[in-house]
């Protein structure tokens, strides 16, 4: 259900890599959440560094969305890098698998595509 691969690359060389990977697979990153910057503001300490990346290509977000309006929880993809100085782990949650508890079938092509480009600019940043 998840996808996850380590890296021991810097915070922000995940994110530049990220950024240039994404534009290569005509991907956007929509927003990004800095999930510890945002807890301080809250009063709560997180230990770990994490941010969430919303990614996402408009052809293939249209495709799943006129399948079925619904889809539109499960939009846009995201990718999760945590973890602390030199040791971070980039997740996501695999689009195929998602995809399925909308018993649409003709949406399985588009989130293997999807799949596998969130998976390739996963490996990008990371490796």
């Amino acid at each position: 259900m998840i996808y996850q691969i380590k890296s021991n690359k810097s915070l922000d060389e995940i994110e530049r890599g990220l950024q240039e990977s994404a534009a290569r697979h005509r991907f956007g990153i929509i927003a990004t959440h800095d999930l510890q910057d945002t807890l301080r503001k809250k009063g709560v300490e997180l230990d770990m560094e994490c941010r969430i990346y919303e990614v996402c290509n408009p052809v293939q977000a249209k495709k799943v969305l006129e399948a079925d309006g619904a889809v539109s929880t499960a939009l846009p993809c995201r990718i999760s890098v945590y973890g602390s100085k030199g040791e971070y782990t980039l997740a996501t949650m695999r689009p195929t698998e998602m995809m399925k508890a909308f018993g649409k079938p003709e949406i399985e092509p588009v989130a293997q595509e999807v799949e596998n480009v969130v998976v390739a600019m996963m490996r990008d940043a990371a490796l």
